[in-house]
């Protein structure tokens, strides 16, 4: 137990008193939420964010039933392939100009920003609530308007779409209120069993770590999951309900809760460290006294 304290505190020493705090959780911290529906993020109605989210009342998240919710807004799973161009390599472009092709300074450097923080917690990948709690944390920290984002929806009427929740991290820009979605495990999201060698190529030139605008996003869920149905339908297999477009489009545009937790000034300096459980299992020797003293038979080399 004292090695594993030695080495958790050589892992602590690199952070100051307010990021340990953030990393372990204490408990003294505020938490402040605001609920949302799934209206488009360049919607003037987001200006009313700002206030939101500073309400340090906790409210009880109550899910409006699946027809109350525009999912048609979001774009259906309709297999009409009549909107779609025949131009060899049309999907690459649309994901690359959705990804690269925004020249706009904020984003770039909030992009910067979120992979160092990545990096920075990469070893709480493992717990997707740890992990998010500390990017939006570490952004806030650094002056932006960061807060966790969880998505919830109810299965439709005659099931075309099933329920499901998911969580991302987000940040307003306030003065324009443009809302920039971060999704620390995009590329994950859209990983398919039996994929066509095209829906491949796609898969690996999406970013691992999405920084974008809602309508670059709706874009490159779309294309993925237009193209997810034709690989799948190549291979003579129904496309689950989990990669459908509606159900991926939900995961980003659902109803939401939106979340900001709030440091104190001063934060505890001693981390908690996680109890960790040692069972001892008590192991027998056959052992004999020989003039007083202890002597055990010797060991037989097996191999």
């Amino acid at each position: 137990m004292a090695v594993f304290a030695r080495r958790t505190n050589r892992l602590m020493d690199p952070f100051n008193e307010k990021v340990r705090a953030r990393i372990f959780g204490i408990s003294n911290s505020v938490s402040s939420e605001s609920e949302h529906d799934g209206v488009d993020s360049s919607s003037p109605c987001l200006s009313h964010l700002v206030q939101n989210f500073l309400e340090d009342e906790s409210r009880a998240f109550e899910m409006p039933s699946a027809a109350a919710v525009d999912f048609q807004a979001l774009n259906s799973d309709s297999e009409d392939e009549s909107v779609r161009s025949d131009l060899p390599g049309f999907d690459d472009d649309v994901i690359g100009a959705a990804v690269w092709n925004n020249a706009e300074q904020f984003r770039d450097d909030l992009l910067a920003h979120v992979t160092k923080a990545v990096e920075m917690f990469c070893v709480f990948k493992s717990s997707k609530t740890i992990f998010n709690r500390n990017i939006m944390a570490y952004l806030r920290d650094i002056g932006y308007n960061a807060g966790i984002c969880k998505t919830k929806w109810n299965s439709s009427p005659g099931g075309s779409l099933c329920a499901g929740n998911y969580e991302f991290v987000d940040v307003i820009k306030s003065e324009e209120s443009v809302r920039y979605f971060i999704d620390a495990d995009f590329a994950g999201q859209f990983e398919i069993a039996r994929e066509t060698e095209n829906y491949s190529r796609l898969q690996k030139a999406l970013p691992r770590v999405f920084v974008g605008r809602g309508e670059n996003l709706k874009r490159i869920v779309k294309v993925m999951c237009d193209e997810a149905r034709r690989s799948m339908k190549s291979n003579a297999l129904s496309l689950p309900p989990w990669r459908k477009n509606r159900y991926m489009q939900a995961k980003w545009f659902g109803p939401y809760r939106r979340t900001v937790c709030h440091l104190p000034s001063s934060s505890p300096t001693k981390p908690v460290i996680p109890k960790i459980t040692v069972i001892c299992r008590p192991v027998e020797f056959d052992t004999a006294v020989d003039g007083g003293r202890l002597s055990a038979p010797p060991a037989t080399r097996t191999r």
